[in-house]
């Protein structure tokens, strides 16, 4: 199984149940981090987010392809030629418990302050989920080629996530 295909299927597993709308249409640049919204909205807290620009704007310069989205969900992975694979995930209806739940060893973390949870991908590779409310969170998972229990898997998924905590909303 090539490593575009086996992060796309972690990322499946890992965002199994997830449902999220269509992608918004954004305008080309820089990502910024959304409005801050109250955790009784309703709304897609991820609204005029798209993960495949956010991750290639996080792996910019690192020698990655562009990230492909190929769902309907706001999800995108992208590969290094011969190194590894990254994805992100925004799930607007999914939180840390859900995460908890489907995964087995979670491990508590805190990404920049926030709640972080932590657990390795069962095809390989290791799955940080950031909390963004109660029901949302950001789920970054990472992939190496040097095979599937590489300890370095999560310390860069957690460097990505740590990078890419200041773009998530702050949901009061």
């Amino acid at each position: 199984m090539t490593i575009n295909a086996r992060l796309r299927q972690a990322l499946v597993v890992a965002a199994l149940g997830a449902t999220v709308s269509a992608c918004t249409a954004t305008v080309a640049g820089t990502a910024s981090p959304a409005p801050e919204t109250s955790p009784m909205s309703s709304a897609d807290v991820f609204a005029g987010m798209n993960a495949c620009q956010v991750l290639d704007q996080l792996n910019a310069g690192q020698g990655y392809e562009p990230g492909e989205n190929k769902s309907r969900r706001n999800e995108c992975d992208a590969t290094k030629p011969g190194v590894m694979g990254n994805g992100l995930a925004l799930d607007p209806v999914q939180g840390l418990r859900e995460f908890a739940a489907t995964n087995k060893d979670v491990v508590d973390l805190t990404i920049n302050g926030r709640r972080a949870m932590q657990a390795d991908i069962p095809t390989g590779g290791c799955a940080i989920a950031v909390e963004v409310g109660e029901h949302a969170r950001a789920l970054v998972l990472m992939t190496l080629a040097t095979g599937p229990r590489d300890p370095q898997a999560c310390v860069d998924a957690q460097a990505l996530a740590e990078k890419l905590e200041p773009l998530l909303p702050k949901v009061r």
